[in-house]
């Protein structure tokens, strides 16, 4: 990851880092309220979890995840940025709220895998998609026991309202950002603006 070095020896983020975690953080904010509302659950279908696939993709492990928090605290400050332009701590923490804190987990896995293979094009985006499904795995079981918890659901019904009718958007969610991203990344790398893995 590139840093400048600062007087005391600390690292810390160059100008075109903190632009490019910024520039992440406002596309989830933009796509995170785009969603729409299924019958049989609670929990909409949203575009917020391929724009962290798209930004772990872009940014690795470390500015990704930066970028998913910064969007998880303005919706807490009760800026309209999560699904059906809704905010606040009621949201973050009611019965759906675990999917959004599940995003910073499938960020962090998701992103580990980012960029390990860079001098192998479609091995990188394999095992990019790898940490997609493991991330998303971890969001899912996080996502599913708090809206259990939360609505006084079990397990399974939570399971069937909260993942089953989500997983064939969240694949065609991640060949796109994972597909997109790469490139994306790729140019930021040639261009000296990323560095390796991030």
């Amino acid at each position: 990851m590139m840093y400048t070095e600062s007087k005391n020896g600390t690292k810390k983020l160059t100008t075109y880092q903190l632009t490019l975690t910024a520039v992440m953080a406002a596309v989830i904010c933009v796509l995170g309220p785009i969603s729409i509302a299924i019958p049989v659950s609670p929990v909409p279908i949203s575009l917020a979890s391929m724009a962290v696939y798209l930004a772990v993709t872009v940014l690795g492990m470390k500015l990704g995840t930066l970028s998913c928090l910064i969007y998880l605290l303005l919706g807490l400050v009760g800026i309209p940025v999560f699904a059906g332009g809704s905010a606040g701590a009621a949201k973050l923490f009611g019965p759906t709220g675990g999917y959004l804190i599940g995003y910073l987990f499938l960020a962090l896995i998701a992103g580990a895998f980012v960029g390990r293979f860079a001098e192998n094009k479609w091995k990188n985006i394999a095992f990019a998609a790898l940490g997609m499904i493991l991330g998303t795995i971890v969001l899912y079981a996080l996502g599913t026991a708090w809206l259990a918890y939360s609505a006084g659901m079990d397990f399974q019904a939570a399971l069937w309202a909260g993942v089953i009718p989500f997983i064939p958007g969240d694949l065609v969610k991640m060949v796109i950002a994972v597909l997109l991203g790469s490139a994306v990344r790729g140019r930021l790398l040639r261009a000296g603006v990323l560095k390796g893995k991030n």
